[in-house]
C-alpha cells in the first residue's frame, strides 16, 4: 500500500516552512524556487521566532498558530540543532511529513544530533527527506521545495543522493530533451532513502522512468528486492558513483558513508535488472531511449546512414556493445536494390552515399524495420542543404512502427527544424552514432531481462548455526574445510588427514600411489609459496621423506594427504560477505591465472541453476570450458551444482566470513574440489564442531 505521508510530500497542497527568510538566507532561497515553480504561495506558511514572512506568504511565531489550518507537509531550514524541536512541534499539530534541508548532522560527523532527530520523527510517526538535502519537486503538482534548478515537465522522476548532481541533472534535462515528474534529494537518508523512495515511484502513475544517483546503499538485499520489483514494471537507470579507490574516499567523506566495492553493486544491479549509467551523459542516453517507450525485441540493429565513416564507427560500437551488426537476408538485399543506386553499399551500414534522397532513406528505413529489431539512421549534411524533407520521410515511418529507432541529425540549413520533426515523431536523436548504440544495447538487455525474469531468493529458509574452531582459529584447516563441503553435497577427492610417520604411511596406502601432501598450519595461506605442496609421491620412502620436509614448516599441525588428480579445467569459486549486499559468490580460472589474468565474475548468494550458469557464462574461460575449438568440454553442469550448494553455506552457518574454493577440477563428466579455505568470524556460540 503507498504511504500517505510519503504522498504528502510530493502531493502537498499547504506547507509549513521553518527558517528565517531574510536576505541571504536559506528560506527565502526556498520561498523564491516554490514561486518560481507556480506554488500557490497563500498555502505556504513561515514560521521562524520573529514571525516574519514573505511576500504573499504570511509569518508566524510558532506552527501551534497554524491550528485553524490543514498542512501537509514541513519543509524545514532551521539551524540544525532545532530541528529535533521542530518535528516535535510538527508531531504536536498532526504534521506528519516532512524535508529537512538543515545541514549539520552525520555529514559533519554529528551523529548524536541526527538520533535526536529520527527519535523525534519516530516519536510522532512522521516521514521525513533528509537531512542535509537539496529537497523535492513535483512537476505536475507544480511543486519546487528544492534549492535546485526548476525543470521541464516530464516521466522521468529522479532520486539522488547528492543534491548538487540531482540538481545538474535537472538543469540539464530540458536541453537534452527531457523533462522531469518527480525529484527528491534525500542526502544523510536518515528515514526515506533510496530504498524507499525508490519503491515509491514502482506505482507512480506520472513516472514513467526512474533515474538515481547513490553513493552507498545501506541495506543492500531490501534495495535488490525493490529494484526487482520496479524493473518488472519501468525501467530503473543507476549511477553509483566510488568507483575507485579515491572515488571511495570521496564518497565516505561526502556522506558519512562507506561505498561498497564496485563489482558487488554492478552484480547487484544486473542481477534486479537495473541498468548501470557511468556518466551523466549516459543516464541522459538510457532515459531517452527509454522514454520513447518503444520495443526491441532482440539485438539485430540496422544502420542506414549517407557517410560510411561514421556508420562503421557506429558499427564497431554495437558489436563492443553486444548488438548484432548483421548482413541483410538476399530478400532484404533485393528490395533495397529496387530503389537505391547500384554503388550504394547493403552490407550493413546500409550506406546510401551522399546522393541519398529523402525517399532513399524512408523506403530504405521501412524495409530494414521488417528484419531488425531497431535502426540507427545517420544523416550527416552540408550547410548548403535541407535536413528537413529527409526528417520529413522518416518520421512517417516511424509514426507506424513500435521499434525503436535511432538518429545522428548534423549539419543543414534547417537543421534545428529537422530534429524537432523527428523527435515529435518518436525518432531517439544522439549527437553521435556510438552513443545511439550504447543506449540501444541497454534497451536491449533491459527487455531481454523482463522476458527471462528468474526467481531471485534473497533470503533462503535454512536454520542457520555457527561453526568453531579449537585454539581460537579464524580459519578451518584443509581437512575441516573438506569435511564441511563434503557435508553439503560438494564433490571432494578421497582424503586422510595424519599427524607422524605410522598414520602418513597408513593414509598413503589406504589411498594407492602415486599422492598428493599438503601441510596443515593455520600460520600458513598460500601452501605452494613455502613448498607446503609435494606432488607425485610414488612409495613409502617418499612418503616418509615428504612428511619430514613438510613438518618443519612454520605452524605445522600434520599433513592432509589426496590421490592424484587430474587436473582437467582448472577454476575457483568462493564467497564473501559484503557490507551492504551480504554473501557474494565468485567465480573464474584458478590457479596462478586467478591473479594474473582476473577473469572473475560475481554474483549476489544464493544461487540457483541459472544464475549459476549466467555466472560461468560471464567469463572468459567459459568459452574454454564450452570446449573452444573442438576441444575437450568441461561438465558444466558439474561446476553449476558447486556454486549453488556452495552458495548455501553463508546461510546455513552465519560466521562463515569467507571461502576460497581454488581450484575445482571440472572435467567432461563431473567436478571436484582440490583445495579449500574457509574463513570465519569470531562467535562464542558454539553449534557444530569441525575440529
Amino acid at each position: 500500500m503507498r504511504d500517505s505521508r510519503i504522498d504528502s510530500i510530493f502531493n502537498c497542497k499547504s506547507l509549513a516552512l521553518f527558517g528565517s527568510v531574510s536576505e541571504g538566507k536559506l528560506g527565502r532561497a526556498l520561498i523564491e524556487r516554490l514561486i518560481d515553480g507556480g506554488f500557490d504561495m497563500k498555502n505556504v506558511y513561515v514560521i521562524n521566532p520573529k514571525g516574519a514572512g514573505h511576500l504573499d506568504s504570511k509569518g508566524y511565531k510558532s506552527v501551534s498558530e497554524l491550528a485553524d489550518k490543514k498542512v501537509d507537509l514541513a519543509l524545514i531550514a532551521s539551524p540544525a540543532e532545532t530541528v529535533p524541536q521542530v518535528l516535535e512541534e510538527c508531531g504536536e499539530a498532526g504534521i506528519n511529513s516532512a524535508v529537512i534541508i538543515s545541514s549539520g548532522f552525520s555529514e559533519a560527523g554529528n551523529n548524536e544530533l541526527e538520533k535526536k532527530l529520527v527519535e523525534a520523527a519516530q516519536k510522532y510517526s512522521i516521514r521525513f527527506i533528509g537531512p542535509n538535502c537539496a529537497g523535492v519537486a513535483n512537476t505536475k503538482n507544480s511543486l519546487l521545495a528544492t534549492i535546485e534548478a526548476k525543470p521541464s515537465m516530464g516521466g522521468i522522476s529522479l532520486i539522488s543522493q547528492s543534491g548538487a548532481v540531482g540538481g545538474l541533472i535537472m538543469h540539464l534535462s530540458t536541453e537534452n530533451g527531457l523533462g522531469i515528474c518527480k525529484f527528491a534529494s534525500y542526502g544523510n537518508g536518515a528515514d526515506l532513502n533510496e530504498t524507499s523512495l525508490l519503491e515509491y515511484l514502482i506505482d507512480d502513475e506520472s513516472t514513467d522512468v526512474i533515474t538515481l544517483y547513490v553513493e552507498n546503499i545501506k541495506d543492500g538485499r531490501r534495495f535488490m528486492e525493490v529494484l526487482r520489483k520496479a524493473t518488472a514494471v519501468k525501467p530503473v537507470i543507476i549511477i553509483k558513483s566510488g568507483r575507485t579507490s579515491s572515488g571511495q574516499r570521496a564518497a565516505m567523506s561526502h556522506t558519512g558513508s562507506m561505498a561498497g566495492a564496485d563489482m558487488v553493486y554492478d552484480a547487484a544491479i544486473s542481477a534486479c535488472g537495473g541498468i548501470r549509467a557511468i556518466t551523466v551523459d549516459e543516464m541522459f542516453d538510457y532515459a531517452k531511449i527509454f522514454a520513447a517507450k518503444k520495443q526491441m525485441a532482440g539485438k539485430k540493429v540496422a544502420i542506414i546512414t549517407n557517410s560510411g565513416g561514421p556508420g562503421v564507427m557506429t558499427a564497431d560500437m554495437c558489436e563492443n556493445a553486444g548488438l548484432t551488426v548483421c548482413a541483410p537476408t538476399d530478400s532484404l538485399k533485393s528490395k533495397l536494390q529496387e530503389f537505391l543506386p547500384s554503388y550504394a553499399g547493403l552490407a550493413n551500414p546500409i550506406d546510401l552515399t551522399v546522393g541519398a534522397t529523402p525517399e532513399g532513406y524512408a523506403k530504405a528505413l521501412s524495409a530494414c524495420l521488417e528484419e531488425y529489431d531497431a535502426a540507427i539512421v545517420m544523416y550527416v549534411g552540408t550547410p548548403h542543404l535541407q535536413a528537413l524533407p529527409v526528417a520529413n520521410e522518416l518520421a512517417k515511418v516511424a509514426r507506424n512502427s513500435d521499434k525503436c529507432i535511432c538518429a545522428l541529425f548534423e549539419i543543414g540549413s534547417d537543421i534545428e527544424e529537422a530534429k524537432q520533426v523527428l523527435k515529435d515523431s518518436g525518432i531517439v536523436l544522439f549527437p553521435s552514432g556510438e552513443r545511439a548504440a550504447n543506449a540501444l544495447s541497454k534497451l536491449a538487455e533491459y527487455e531481454q531481462h523482463k522476458a527471462n525474469r528468474r526467481e531471485i531468493n534473497l533470503c533462503p529458509d535454512v536454520e542457520s548455526m555457527e561453526i568453531s574452531c579449537h585454539c581460537g582459529r579464524t580459519s578451518l584447516l584443509e581437512t575441516q574445510a573438506m569435511r564441511l563441503l563434503d557435508s553439503v553435497g560438494i564433490s571432494i577427492p578421497k582424503n586422510f588427514f595424519a599427524a607422524n610417520n605410522h598414520d602418513v604411511v597408513k593414509a598413503c596406502n589406504e589411498i594407492g600411489y602415486p599422492v598428493c601432501m599438503k601441510v596443515l598450519s593455520s600460520d600458513i595461506i598460500h601452501k605452494s609459496d613455502v613448498g607446503g605442496v609435494i606432488l607425485n609421491i610414488k612409495n613409502d620412502f617418499e612418503c616418509t621423506e615428504a612428511f619430514n620436509r613438510l613438518s618443519k614448516l612454520q605452524g605445522f599441525i600434520g599433513v592432509i594427504v589426496y590421490p592424484m588428480l587430474d587436473k582437467g579445467f582448472e577454476v575457483m569459486m568462493g564467497f564473501v560477505r559484503d557490507a551492504q549486499f551480504g554473501p557474494v559468490m565468485m567465480f573464474g580460472m584458478g590457479g596462478i591465472y586467478t591473479e594474473v589474468l582476473k577473469d572473475v565474475a560475481l554474483g549476489i548468494a544464493p544461487l540457483n541453476y541459472e544464475a549459476a550458469l549466467e555466472l560461468i557464462k560471464s567469463t572468459k574461460c567459459y568459452e574454454i570450458l564450452k570446449g573452444a575449438r573442438g576441444g575437450k568440454k568441461a561438465d558444466i553442469d558439474a561446476l553449476c551444482d558447486i556454486l549453488v550448494k556452495l552458495s548455501m553455506l553463508p546461510f546455513m552457518y552465519e560466521n562463515i566470513q569467507e571461502a576460497d574454493i581454488n581450484p575445482v577440477f571440472a572435467y567432461e563428466d563431473g567436478a571436484v574440489v582440490a583445495d579449500a579455505r574457509i574463513l570465519l568470524s569470531t562467535g562464542d556460540k558454539i553449534e557444530k564442531e569441525w575440529c
